[in-house]
């Protein structure tokens, strides 16, 4: 598509921000006002669509999409969006550990367990450490607590938390990226140690890598909105 804009702004909208192309402010693909929390989020959609080329592809606004997903399905209906990531409760990847005779136990205690450790001392729940892969469930005070944490989050940062808990398969990864303290590339490659550890055995290919990276920088994008959603 050819780009059929020149100039890209940000005006004050009411309590948030607004992105006007041209002097004409957006809307969501469904049609509602796209209006944004916060300048700093604003900015970055902002950015998205002044740094398109003359020729740019519709698919090149991952930014937009998000921000439009939580204003158009979120906003509607929060509860959806939080039994999505409530699932990941149930099955976080890192509370699912090899055996303790396993090489990968060791690696798995070293990198999990301090991330672990350190999500329960900050969300007051305690998680059930599960070796092997038969399911246990966790704790029914647990997961009413992070319920509880989740219906408290706005429509962005919901947005943003599915798209980081679903590729990490961790609800502890993805609530601990919102901590401004937390190193998103870190937690990613907790998330990523199972297959990082097949690798180091079996080595890799060009479209494995591939894959991996353009799984990595989606969970950074979506961790990047959620901090500037303001959460």
């Amino acid at each position: 598509m050819k780009r059929f804009w020149k100039d890209v702004t940000v005006q004050p909208e009411g309590d948030g921000w607004r992105i006007a192309l041209d002097g004409r402010p957006l809307k969501t693909q469904g049609g509602a006002a796209q209006v944004l929390p916060t300048r700093e989020l604003a900015d970055l959609l902002a950015a998205e669509w002044a740094d398109q080329p003359d020729e740019f592809d519709a698919a090149a606004f991952p930014l937009r999409d998000m921000a439009d997903y939580a204003i158009d399905k979120v906003a509607p209906d929060p509860a959806a969006a939080v039994a999505k990531i409530m699932r990941f409760a149930e099955t976080d990847t890192l509370c699912y550990r090899a055996d303790p005779d396993e090489p990968l136990h060791r690696r798995q205690w070293e990198v999990w367990e301090p991330l672990v450790a350190e999500f329960e001392q900050r969300e007051g729940v305690r998680l059930e450490r599960i070796s092997g892969i038969v399911h246990r469930p966790q704790p029914a005070n647990t997961l009413a607590a992070l319920r509880a944490r989740l219906e408290r989050l706005d429509p962005m940062t919901l947005a943003a938390l599915e798209v980081a808990t679903s590729l990490a398969a961790s609800l502890c990864v993805g609530l601990s990226s919102l901590d401004a303290s937390a190193a998103p590339e870190a937690l990613w490659e907790a998330a990523e140690l199972e297959e990082l550890w097949q690798v180091e055995q079996w080595g890799s290919d060009w479209q494995a890598e591939e894959r991996r990276e353009k799984r990595k920088s989606e969970f950074l994008r979506a961790v990047r909105f959620a901090r500037a959603a303001g959460q």
